[in-house]
């Protein structure tokens, strides 16, 4: 109960007057989270971060995991299954937590050149710990309107207008990954993963 006990009002004013010096001490001392940043002592998370909040914090425009991710897999992954293939979950927490340390990992390794299936999961992995998903959830309805829409012209009008609701940071990482993706569509005779299954394999993260 918040109205009794060492810190209900009357109990500040009464008896813990100092508690007021001390917490007035503590919030001016205690260094700003920009300041433990510059120190290092404090790191921003890369998964399971808001995407917004992300990308004002690392200056880009879209997510260092999905740029680095992306450029590999059209290099190194035009292989069968890639993105509905999983890969060796040491792997992925692996290249993770270099993420999540503010390192770009060296996906050149050959341990990932071994499983590069690791770097496919772990880009779905990115978009999943989303805490607010890549078409948000104030669009959800919308969006669902939007697809439900019977005539195809009528219904890709539709959803355009609705993408175009999106915060830019969203906007801009969607373009982002469909871009990639419609590349990776290309390889379909190589990978067994043309636009339809993609999408299909996309859809939960």
């Amino acid at each position: 109960d918040r109205t009794h006990g060492l810190l209900s009002p009357t109990s500040v004013s009464k008896k813990h007057g100092k508690l007021i010096g001390f917490l007035r001490t503590f919030m001016k001392s205690r260094p700003s989270k920009q300041r433990l940043k510059q120190r290092g002592i404090l790191r921003e998370r890369v998964f399971g971060c808001d995407l917004g909040e992300h990308l004002k914090n690392s200056g880009s425009d879209v997510p260092q995991v999905l740029r680095s991710c992306s450029d590999f897999i059209e290099k190194h992954g035009i292989v069968d299954g890639i993105y509905r293939l999983s890969g060796v979950s040491s792997n992925i927490q692996r290249l993770r937590h270099e993420f999540d340390s503010e390192r770009v990992p060296e996906l050149s390794k050959d341990v990932y050149l071994q499983d590069i299936h690791s770097v496919s999961s772990l880009c779905k992995l990115y978009f999943r710990e989303l805490p607010n998903p890549l078409l948000t959830y104030q669009l959800y309805n919308k969006f669902a309107e939007a697809v439900s829409v019977s005539g195809n012209e009528e219904r890709l009008v539709r959803v355009h207008d609705v993408i175009q609701q999106l915060p830019p940071p969203h906007y801009r990482t969607l373009e982002f990954l469909l871009r990639h993706l419609a590349r990776m569509a290309m390889h379909s005779q190589n990978t067994s993963m043309h636009i339809r299954n993609l999408a299909i394999v996309w859809a939960p993260n």
